[in-house]
């Protein structure tokens, strides 16, 4: 059942599609974003990469659609279109004006369930990605937090970097691609969200007419399940990087998934409490007043399997043993220690204020609604500000000394040559 606070209306076709619409009269625009449960955690070891590769060649056309023909098509009507791939989905939205999305939402949906995958283009493409992946290779924090991925998810997925690897990749071919675009780009495996001057009956309709009809289903090859491992003890990881002039430390612990949401909300107060603004607990401590650090800040994600709770900081070489210590009691703190109520009261301002930033466009509500379908229920999206403002200091405190352990956590350190 839909939660009557959800503004958007949710309709599943009798093939398994799903359409999430919400109708904003005061804007002349539509945002289409399509969300598709095909992300890097749907690959085989053997064909890391794929689904971010698949995101570049969707947009290399389809038997009726040139290479290109996409983007000078919703450019030249003024839109703009994108698309982006994680571990949990893949999903490709545009922004158009409401009058010009009869003629080119066909084109969206042509792409995604016609993509062609041509060879030449396919050869063409990689080497792009492969220039990605030499980029990201270069980039620090980028090395820093796929050595944490890969010290955490060990054999899971999530422990994959989605942009895949070179060796890998050189071996892929477009029968392969096109294997794994037929497998996944399935209709009860994508969800369709319109949100802005469109009713409901139009977008229905227009969906209808335009996302079919889709591939027969073909087998592929997957990797067998495996669970998130629990971290057990201090797991320690040393880089040694050229040309890096300040040390960096990444300190994580793992959350529980979507199949228990309600503790991702209780984590998410407790990443803000530590270091995020001036007065958390860590910024005050170790920059401010210490002012041992140059940078530390939290972070919170939450993915279908598990949810990640990381602390980065930027820091001077000789004092990554002092800080991340210090961290430690104060981790310690959180499952000892009452938490004041003035404090609690700021976090769940800061969190309760950003998600309402982030719902101000039409293209903000696509993305949350689409995000939320995709992992779990889209009506959860509108629970967030309530499951906030509802935790208690102690329930916070039993959820700081299930998840968060001084000690059992993974810590990256990046140091200078």
């Amino acid at each position: 059942m839909i939660s009557p606070q959800f503004p958007a209306q949710v309709v599943q076709f009798d093939n398994g599609l799903t359409v999430i619409h919400q109708e904003i009269s005061a804007t002349p625009v539509v945002v289409a974003d399509v969300w598709v449960r095909a992300g890097a955690i749907a690959e085989p070891s053997a064909w890391s990469g794929m689904a971010h590769f698949l995101e570049h060649m969707i947009f290399k056309g389809t038997h009726h659609l040139a290479p290109g023909f996409f983007d000078q098509a919703i450019e030249s009507r003024g839109g703009m279109t994108n698309a982006a791939t994680s571990h949990d989905y893949a999903h490709f939205f545009l922004t158009i004006a409401a009058d010009a999305l009869p003629n080119t939402l066909p084109y969206l949906a042509d792409l995604l369930l016609h993509a062609s995958i041509p060879a030449d283009e396919f050869v063409r493409e990689r080497n792009v990605v492969l220039e990605e992946i030499r980029q990201a290779h270069d980039d620090p924090d980028w090395l820093g937090f796929q050595a944490l991925s890969e010290q955490i998810y060990q054999d899971h997925p999530y422990g994959r970097p989605v942009l895949g690897t070179a060796a890998v990749l050189n071996q892929r071919s477009p029968e392969e691609m096109r294997c794994f675009h037929q497998a996944h780009y399935q209709p009860d495996k994508m969800t369709v969200v319109l949100v802005g001057a469109i009713s409901l009956e139009r977008a229905l309709e227009m969906v209808n007419q335009t996302f079919r009809p889709f591939a027969q289903p073909v087998d592929c090859p997957g990797d067998s399940a495996v669970t998130v491992p629990a971290i057990q003890g201090v797991q320690r990881q040393t880089l040694r990087l050229p040309r890096l002039e300040q040390a960096r430390l990444i300190m994580a612990w793992v959350g529980p998934g979507v199949d228990q949401l309600q503790y991702s909300y209780g984590l998410d107060l407790l990443s803000v409490l530590l270091a995020e603004g001036r007065t958390s607990r860590l910024v005050r401590d170790l920059r401010e007043e210490r002012q041992l650090v140059q940078e530390i800040y939290s972070s919170f994600s939450l993915q279908r399997d598990c949810s990640l709770l990381t602390i980065n900081v930027w820091l001077e070489p000789q004092e990554v043993s002092r800080v991340e210590g210090l961290i430690c009691d104060q981790i310690a703190e959180l499952a000892t220690h009452p938490i004041p109520e003035v404090e609690l009261s700021r976090c769940k301002r800061l969190l309760c204020n950003d998600y309402a930033f982030s719902t101000e466009t039409p293209g903000q509500l696509a993305g949350l609604y689409g995000y939320y379908s995709t992992i779990t229920h889209p009506e959860h999206c509108v629970d967030y500000p309530h499951q906030i403002q509802s935790y208690q200091g102690d329930e916070l405190k039993q959820l700081a000394s299930k998840y968060l352990s001084p000690s059992n956590y993974v810590a990256i350190e990046l140091q200078p040559v």
